[in-house]
């Protein structure tokens, strides 16, 4: 199995306004999941992110909640919840510059950060 140092975990992307997860979320937080439960030391931050549209209030909310449904598929997985923690950076910091859809869909996302 990986270790922690070498998990590749993939982001996962909402629709606009939703903080439902998509099938394609629920295939990547499947194989993210078997790579966590694979790895129990392993210990994840999780970044809820938004674009840029609403207000910075709605938008951090909005982040939370999405952190927050990863974390929930993942725990419900069989991942311990005390090796996951959620933050919400709302629109503040964006993956991808623009301000179309292109580059809004890539930044409506949760985020895996190895800790």
């Amino acid at each position: 199995t990986a270790t922690p140092a070498v998990l590749e975990l993939k982001d996962v992307f909402f629709d606009y306004d939703r903080f439902v997860l998509r099938d394609d979320a629920r295939e990547a937080l499947t194989g993210n999941g078997k790579l966590l439960v694979d790895n129990p030391g392993a210990q994840v931050l999780l970044e809820g992110h938004c674009d840029e549209r609403g207000t910075v209030e709605y938008n951090l909310a909005l982040g939370e909640r999405r952190a927050g449904a990863v974390k929930g598929y993942l725990v419900q997985y069989g991942v311990d919840a005390s090796l996951l923690r959620t933050i919400s950076y709302g629109e503040e910091r964006p993956f991808a510059p623009g301000q179309d859809e292109a580059a809004w869909s890539q930044n409506r996302r949760v985020h895996f950060v190895k800790q």
